[in-house]
């Protein structure tokens, strides 16, 4: 293969010459192929030059497609940015070259020959409208190289070799953050190793709550006023932050990284949607974790909206919800329910600050014209999940969201940028502690008289978790740098969750693999984390749904 006018034997060579000049050179001809695969699908599910949505209903696969697609072209372009920082600053060294590498040559392949956007659904090229040509055109010498030689055996072993010997680092690869950041991140590493580990596998196999002592000393660590503003009792800290936060957290058990999670969407909403006075009411006590929040927006079903009905200035609440996290024991919901009985759509809907009483494992649902039955899970479980029924439940006038009715559904959208980051952030978390168990009982495991991490196929497994890993973790940093500089970053977010959700199920799944019949003993904690990881694929929409939503918004 020929390249800036030399010949390459390829055949043994680890790290690839100009590395950073190849993956460079290959973003253009694939954000090219992007424009081709795009231009073809507005082609598909346009009439008279206008959008359909009937039309993208019709060719979903291609519009998924052409989702996962960009999803991947950004992941590419991230990584590579992550690369010239890196260089820039001095840190590119061998594992992070090789996580590169691997990455591009990975990514490329699935690229010109099939995405898999689940396990038995591999999107080809012509599906969403590429054709031979269009292929050919992007395969420049570049590209051809990387996906000739980026991910080869002799790679892969060598940056597990490498992960053997840089194991006390908290990452595999540097993260690309800056000092502050890696600062933030050694704390709650530190916190989630001493307080949270050793607990969480327990917690899962016994169902049980995550204590209050956890809750109280992330209170003190500041997490659930991390984004808050310092003049309203938060630390006034950035979205990247609570990222790392959410990340370590969840590496260490996603209960634990969830809890912040529902403050932090809690507070997203007030923030954008509420009145002076109910920031300055709500917002300080959500930080210091004086009360707990909860969401409150899933219907069980169709025809069961959740309606109330406004009497001396106060609401009354009936109807149902379901899938709510955390719903017994905190203090508040964010609760979105009808407003206007005549109304179909989302103008009808209006989001509440609902008070409530906590409740204690005999009487988890004390207060008046509320019950509730938890819902048995796989996995998540620290928090526990419930479907809430509502009868004539209470709801002060001052607890409307921002004073004004019909403004729920907008007020909820403004925090999905904000959830799908956190989402992904949990997701890089969990999909890290599978790498951390797994590395482990390779390391520990004989068979045939060596470690199992010494068999290429284990080995494979683990490099891949490495670096699909670095990759949704750059994809979700970059979600929240976008958020940080006030740029609409929906499309951006929800790649990350997408991706990241993925990454985590095949790292859980592998990690599973790689311990074989023990991985499917529940005492083993693979075993949870294989639970947990199933969950991100669907909550904060589904990936499916998320793919829909990114096509539609690619498509504008």
């Amino acid at each position: 293969m020929a390249h800036d006018g030399q010949t390459l034997d390829m055949t043994n060579i680890t790290i690839l010459t100009d590395l950073t000049t190849l993956t460079s050179a290959s973003v253009d001809p694939i954000e090219t192929l992007f424009a081709t695969a795009k231009t073809a699908l507005r082609h598909r599910v346009s009439v008279d030059g206008k959008v359909s949505a009937s039309l993208i209903d019709a060719n979903q696969t291609a519009a998924h497609g052409v989702a996962w697609l960009a999803t991947y072209v950004e992941s590419l372009r991230q990584m590579n940015k992550w690369a010239e920082h890196l260089s820039a600053n001095g840190s590119f060294g061998e594992v992070e070259q090789l996580i590169l590498q691997i990455s591009f040559g990975e990514y490329l392949n699935q690229i010109m020959g099939g995405i898999p956007m689940s396990q038995g659904e591999i999107i080809r090229p012509h599906e969403y409208g590429l054709t031979p040509a269009d292929l050919t055109a992007a395969q420049t010498d570049p590209v051809v190289t990387l996906m000739a030689y980026g991910n080869t055996q002799a790679a892969r072993m060598r940056l597990v070799e490498l992960m053997q010997e840089q194991a006390a680092n908290i990452t595999v690869g540097h993260s690309g953050l800056d000092e502050e950041l890696e600062m933030i991140r050694e704390q709650f590493r530190k916190f989630s190793i001493d307080k949270v580990i050793p607990h969480a596998h327990e917690w899962h196999l016994k169902d049980e709550l995550i204590p209050m002592d956890i809750i109280e000393e992330l209170a003190e660590l500041g997490v659930f006023g991390l984004t808050i503003p310092e003049n309203l009792g938060g630390f006034g800290l950035s979205k990247a932050s609570m990222a790392v936060v959410s990340e370590e957290l969840s590496r260490g058990y996603i209960g634990v990284g969830s809890l912040g999670t529902r403050s932090e969407i809690a507070a997203e909403l007030i923030l954008c949607g509420g009145t002076d006075e109910q920031k300055s009411q709500w917002l300080p006590k959500i930080a210091s974790a004086e009360i707990l929040p909860t969401a409150v927006f899933t219907e069980p079903n169709t025809g069961s909206d959740l309606g109330s009905l406004r009497t001396n200035g106060d609401y009354k609440v009936t109807g149902n919800k379901t899938w709510i996290t955390h719903a017994a024991r905190t203090h508040i919901m964010t609760l979105l329910a009808r407003t206007d009985p005549n109304s179909t759509d989302h103008r009808g809907l209006s989001m509440f600050i609902a008070e409530k009483t906590p409740g204690t494992d005999e009487a988890p649902f004390p207060t008046e014209g509320m019950t509730g039955g938890e819902i048995e899970v796989l996995g998540y479980r620290g928090m526990k999940e419930y479907e809430l029924g509502f009868d004539n439940f209470h709801v002060k006038g001052e607890n409307l969201l921002g004073g004004e009715e019909g403004k729920g559904f907008k007020q909820l959208m403004q925090t999905f940028e904000s959830a799908r980051i956190q989402t992904a952030a949990r997701a890089v978390g969990v999909a890290q502690s599978a790498l951390d168990v797994s590395m482990q009982y390779s390391l520990d495991r004989k068979q045939f008289g060596k470690a199992l991490i010494n068999f290429p196929r284990v080995a494979n497994k683990l490099a891949m978790m490495a670096v699909e890993t670095m990759i949704a973790r750059q994809l979700t940093y970059f979600s929240a740098f976008e958020k940080d500089n006030d740029r609409r970053c929906d499309l951006e977010a929800g790649m990350a969750k997408l991706l990241g959700a993925r990454v985590a199920w095949a790292a859980a799944d592998n990690g599973l693999q790689i311990h074989g019949g023990n991985g499917f003993a529940l005492e083993y904690t693979i075993s949870r984390i294989l639970c947990d990881a199933r969950i991100l694929n669907i909550f904060e929409g589904a990936a499916e749904i998320q793919a829909q939503v990114i096509a539609r918004r690619l498509l504008d």
